[in-house]
């Protein structure tokens, strides 16, 4: 029977990173989760757990950076593994913005709480959410399996984020021109899904770096 070689301290260095990476996906998730919930329902309580988790992923993001740096610094890795270590710390940065903009839609959904029931019903948003959480979900499983075609099903779904987003939007804005009762409403839910656009741009970034650590090409 072949003897499978162990990796060795580096290869489970990098592991170790990856793992990481994958629990801060699981809370940033979770973070915009509990900021859809925190919307929907109007639910304050929702909003503020979504602040708790912000700072672990920064202080995850920040053990991750210095880890690999030192990583790069000391151990002077080959190519790949170079790629490997400036890919984690793209696809981290990444997450963290996607953090940051959960926060920002949880803050939205403290403010729009005390106004009262939506003039509308709020689907097209969820919607979004949904997509990009499962487009993150997608592009971090891309890395796992080293997936380059899941990768690029995560950059087409781009645009179908990216095209209810305009919908949306031009709905909004026609909301405000109707009658100014909808304006304040309506203009903190076009940041909502401003910001659920952004966080699609940023899985898609994610897709982008797999693919880049993978197979080594910076554009599919």
């Amino acid at each position: 029977m072949k003897n499978l070689r162990r990796p060795n301290a580096y290869e489970r260095a990098i592991e170790k990173l990856w793992k990481d990476i994958l629990t801060v996906g699981g809370r940033v998730k979770e973070q915009l989760d509990l900021a859809m919930k925190a919307l929907v329902y109007q639910d304050e309580d929702k909003a503020y757990l979504v602040f708790q988790i912000e700072d672990e992923v920064d202080e995850i993001d920040e053990d991750i950076e210095i880890r690999a740096l030192e990583l790069i610094s000391i151990q002077q890795p080959l190519t790949e593994q170079l790629r490997t270590l400036a890919g984690i710390m793209k696809i981290m940065s990444n997450l963290e913005r996607v953090s940051d903009y959960a926060v920002n839609i949880a803050e939205i959904a403290i403010k729009l709480s005390g106004m009262g029931e939506y003039f509308k019903p709020l689907v097209d948003i969820p919607k979004m959410s949904d997509m990009a959480r499962e487009m993150i979900d997608k592009a971090l499983t891309a890395y796992s399996e080293k997936n380059t075609e899941l990768a690029m099903e995560v950059i087409a779904s781009d645009d179908k984020v990216d095209d209810i987003f305009s919908l949306l939007y031009d709905e909004l804005i026609d909301y405000m021109k109707k009658d100014p009762i909808y304006v304040e409403q309506a203009s903190h839910l076009t940041f909502v899904a401003r910001y659920l656009e952004r966080i699609g741009d940023h899985a898609e970034n994610i897709a982008e770096t797999v693919n880049f650590i993978v197979s080594g090409n910076k554009r599919i």
